[in-house]
């Protein structure tokens, strides 16, 4: 659509603000990326989300979009005519809504205590629990290419943006997700085999190991 404003307020480690890049990627679309500092938020952040006051928010000719599985959604919805991300089939588009909302509260909760924990217990039950996580993805994965079928979509959008922290979570709690679950090591390489995932989320993954 000719123009077009696309501002995207993020924060670079963001996993959540790295699935909103490879979604506007994906469809090839142009935006402009601002990047916040989030001890001291810019005057834009707490105007555009004024509510929970967090990236990443995706402005649309002025309008604000919050929430990152809303964004990847409404760019799919209103750019449909490209790189269509949910699936077509109402069953299969709720599903796929479930299980990326599953993929936010259970996962991320998980990472959270693995990363932020002071407690080895802790750490421990947040290790326990993200194996069991990643273990119901790979059910639900199954024998497919891609959780979108044959084509990369709206749940693999949803979950490869963790992979930038994966090898933080290994270290911290001492385990591998390859070893735990290797077909999902290998969808994620096959997502990394796409010029978008790789150019935005190895680039990234390296600058966190530097850190």
């Amino acid at each position: 659509m000719a123009g077009e404003e696309l501002i995207l307020l993020n924060f670079w480690p963001s996993m959540l603000g790295a699935r909103v890049r490879i979604a506007l990627k994906e469809k090839g679309l142009r935006y402009e990326e601002k990047e916040e500092d989030l001890p001291d938020k810019s005057l834009l952040l707490l105007k555009m989300n004024p509510v929970y006051q967090k990236v990443p928010v995706l402005i649309h000719n002025g309008k604000p979009v919050c929430e990152s599985l809303i964004i990847v959604e409404y760019i799919d919805q209103v750019w449909s005519d490209r790189a269509p991300l949910l699936p077509s089939h109402p069953y299969a588009r709720a599903q796929a809504r479930f299980w990326a909302d599953f993929i936010d509260k259970k996962f991320f909760e998980a990472a959270t205590k693995i990363i932020w924990s002071k407690s080895k217990d802790s750490a421990e039950e947040g290790k326990k629990e993200m194996i069991e996580t990643l273990k119901q993805l790979k059910g639900v994965l199954g024998d497919k290419p891609y959780f979108g079928e044959d084509v990369f979509g709206f749940l693999d959008v949803a979950l490869i943006g963790y992979y930038m922290w994966f090898q933080t979570y290994e270290t911290c709690a001492d385990f591998s997700i390859e070893a735990e679950c290797p077909k999902l090591m290998e969808w994620a390489n096959r997502c990394l085999e796409r010029a978008v995932c790789r150019l935005l989320l190895v680039i990234q993954t390296r600058s966190m190991i530097c850190l």
